[in-house]
């Protein structure tokens, strides 16, 4: 993906791990992305309803309100349904993935990932398909 491909790109991060934000944050705004965040289900539906993002990135584990209802409500709205989300997650075992599917989830990424991980995955959701350097 070029750098000015990503940087049309705008991904929200949702996850209550500030050291999650930052790492994830650290991964994709030096290749161009535009990166904001949220701590909070409240916060990232708040925010996208403020400013609709390109693509989700959504950790499962949250207080408040789990990662899975954050992608209920997204999926069923018909302004943000179509937003594409990626759950970002240590919530491995099949169940937790199918049922992270079964939600609307368009790709799932486990805890710990690599950068190149991140971007195939964005990239993949946004149908942009290009090998990741």
């Amino acid at each position: 993906m070029s750098e000015t491909r990503a940087g049309s790109v705008h991904v929200l991060v949702v996850d209550d791990n500030q050291d999650s934000v930052i790492i994830m944050r650290g991964m994709l705004e030096p290749r161009g992305f535009k990166v904001s965040s949220a701590s909070t289900g409240s916060q990232a539906l708040a925010a996208i309803k403020r400013e609709p993002p390109d693509v989700v990135l959504l950790d499962v584990m949250m207080p408040e309100m789990s990662g899975l209802e954050v992608l209920q409500r997204l999926k069923e709205e018909y302004q943000t349904g179509k937003i594409p989300v990626i759950l970002v997650t240590a919530k491995t075992q099949d169940d937790d993935v199918v049922k992270g599917y079964q939600f609307g989830a368009d790709y799932y990424i486990p805890k710990p990932f690599t950068v190149k991980q991140l971007v195939y995955g964005i990239e993949l959701v946004l149908g942009k398909g290009e090998p990741v350097a």
